[in-house]
C-alpha cells in the first residue's frame, strides 16, 4: 500500500477546517512524511485558503515534512487514489448549535458539550449520519483499501454506520480526549515524584470503554504504580477540587477542576479518561442538574458564545497566515494523528488510544460496538489491544449508550425518526416527562429540517 518512492496521498475531508485542520498541518510538518493532501471542504473557500496556508509551511526551516496540499473540487477528487482518508468536519450551523445546546435548558435539561450524547447529541447524529452514509459509499467505490481516520462527532454512532455501510472498511477513530487527564496525571506524577518536564507519553495505562466515555483502570510512571497516588489526591482535594491554572474552568469551557474525576474515581475505583465536561453529559444528571450545580462541580458548559469568539480569531488570522505574516507554529501536541498517520506510512511502530469495531479487546461490551482502547499502529495495520472487562457498575452506565448508539443507527438505516426517539427518551439526561421530552423532539427536529430531507 505505502511505498516510500512515491507521495502517500491523503483524503481530507473537512479540509477547510481552522482549528483541527490548522493542528494537523502544524503537527505532519514534524515528521517526515512525503505526501500530497487532497482539501475538500463544502467552504471551498476556506479549503482554498488552507491550500496555501498548509504549502507556507515547507518554507518554515524547522519543517521536516514534503507535503503538498491541494484543494478540490469534489469529496470524489479528495478521494481519488487516497491512501488515507480524514473526516474532520461538523455537520450545521452554529446558529443550529444554539438550538442544540439551548433549547433542552427552556425544560430543564442541561448538557455541557452535546457532542455524543444529551438531547443534542442525538439531533447532531440524525443530521450527520446521512452525510456519513454518502462518503462511505464513495470510500467503498473510489479507494476501498485506504484507510479511514475518522475525527469527527458523535465519533461511535458516525463509525458505526460507516462499519454497516463498508463492513470491510479499514476504520478507526482518532481523538484528543484523553489529553486533560493525561497532564492532570503528569502535573500530579512530577510533584509526587520529583521529576521535572515528565512527556504524556512517559504515563502508560490501559483504557478501557466507549468514545466519551473511557477509563483507565492500570497507571504507571517509570514502573511506578499511580493508582494509589492518584486516590490520594481525589481523597484530599474531593471538596475544592485540584487545578493546574486556578479558576480557568470560570472562562475556559475546556478546563475543569477535576472534581468529576475525582467522585467518579472513589465510587468506581477507576479514573475517568475524559475531561470533567464530556463525562458529564455521559451520566445522569448528577454533574447537570442546574447551573448551580455545574458552578459546584468547577467545570463549564461548552457556550455557543465562546465558540463563536474561538472561530471569528481563526478565521481574523486567515488572510496574515495567506500572505506570510504570520505563520503556523510547527508542533504542537494536540492530536495523535500526524503520529498515526507517520505510523501506517510504515515510519515506525506506535501505541496509542483509537476507537475501534470491539472484536474482544472490550470483553463484556457487545462485539461489533465502537469501543475505545490502545492499539498497535503500524505499516498498513491497526491491532487493538486487549483491555479486559469493565466493571459491573461503570458496564451498566455504558451499555446503555452503546444500545442507543445502535438505536440511533437503525432509526437512520430505515429513514424513520420515531426510532430515534427511542434513543432521546433513553438517554440519561432525559429527565422531562415524556409530554414534554416528545415536544422538544418535535421542536428540536424542526430547527434542523433542512437537514433531514433524507428521511423524508
Amino acid at each position: 500500500m505505502f511505498n516510500k518512492d512515491k507521495r502517500t496521498t491523503i483524503a481530507y475531508i473537512g479540509g477547510g477546517s481552522v482549528n483541527y485542520g490548522w493542528k494537523l498541518f502544524s503537527e505532519l510538518a514534524c515528521e517526515e512524511i512525503y505526501a500530497t493532501i487532497q482539501l475538500y471542504d463544502t467552504d471551498k473557500q476556506l479549503a482554498l485558503a488552507n491550500e496555501v496556508i498548509g504549502n507556507k509551511l515547507r518554507e518554515n526551516p524547522d519543517c521536516k515534512s514534503d507535503i503538498i496540499y491541494l484543494a478540490v473540487d469534489t469529496p470524489e477528487d479528495a478521494l481519488k487514489n487516497a491512501d488515507i482518508v480524514i473526516l474532520s468536519f461538523t455537520q450545521g450551523s452554529m446558529e443550529e448549535f444554539v438550538t442544540e445546546m439551548h433549547l433542552p435548558e427552556t425544560y430543564g435539561i442541561y448538557q455541557s458539550t452535546g457532542e455524543h450524547t444529551g438531547p443534542s447529541g442525538v439531533i447532531k447524529a440524525l443530521k450527520t449520519l446521512p452525510v456519513y452514509i454518502k462518503y462511505t459509499e464513495l470510500i467503498k467505490k473510489i479507494c476501498p483499501e485506504a484507510w479511514v481516520i475518522n475525527m469527527s462527532n458523535p465519533m461511535s454512532v458516525c463509525m458505526k454506520m460507516m462499519y454497516d455501510v463498508f463492513p470491510d472498511i479499514k476504520l478507526f477513530g482518532s481523538t484528543n480526549e484523553l489529553y486533560p487527564t493525561i497532564d492532570l496525571l503528569v502535573n500530579i506524577c512530577e510533584k509526587e515524584f520529583g521529576v521535572q518536564q515528565i512527556r504524556r507519553r512517559d504515563i502508560k495505562f490501559n483504557l478501557i470503554g466507549i468514545s466519551g466515555f473511557c477509563w483507565f483502570d492500570d497507571v504507571t510512571y517509570d514502573g511506578n504504580d499511580v493508582m494509589p497516588v492518584f486516590r490520594s489526591y481525589a481523597e484530599k482535594y474531593y471538596n475544592t477540587g485540584y487545578e493546574i491554572k486556578p479558576n480557568e474552568y470560570k472562562v475556559n469551557p475546556f478546563a475543569s477542576a477535576n472534581k468529576i474525576k475525582f467522585d467518579l474515581f472513589l465510587r468506581y475505583g477507576c479514573i475517568p479518561a475524559i475531561s470533567d465536561r464530556i463525562i458529564a453529559d455521559f451520566c445522569p444528571t448528577w454533574y447537570l442538574k442546574s447551573p448551580k450545580t455545574i458552578a459546584n462541580w468547577k467545570f463549564s458548559q461548552t457556550t455557543v458564545n465562546y465558540l463563536k469568539r474561538l472561530r471569528l480569531d481563526k478565521i481574523s488570522r486567515v488572510k496574515s497566515l495567506m500572505n506570510g505574516s504570520e505563520q503556523l507554529r510547527i508542533g504542537g501536541g494536540t492530536t495523535d494523528c500526524a503520529l498515526q498517520i507517520r505510523a501506517l506510512m510504515g515510519l515506525g511502530n506506535l501505541i496509542t488510544n483509537v476507537c475501534m469495531k470491539n472484536t474482544g479487546q472490550v470483553e463484556n461490551l457487545p462485539m461489533g460496538a465502537v469501543v475505545h482502547t490502545n492499539a498497535l499502529i503500524s505499516k498498513n495495520s491497526v491491532k487493538p489491544v486487549a483491555a479486559g472487562r469493565l466493571t459491573d457498575e461503570i458496564y451498566g452506565l455504558t451499555i446503555r449508550h452503546v444500545i442507543n448508539q445502535d438505536t440511533i443507527v437503525r432509526s437512520v438505516k430505515e429513514r424513520d425518526l420515531d426510532i430515534a426517539f427511542n434513543a432521546f427518551l433513553n438517554d440519561p439526561l432525559m429527565s422531562a416527562d415524556l409530554n414534554d421530552a416528545t415536544e422538544l423532539y418535535k421542536e428540536m427536529l424542526s430547527a434542523v429540517r433542512t437537514h433531514l430531507l433524507y428521511y423524508c
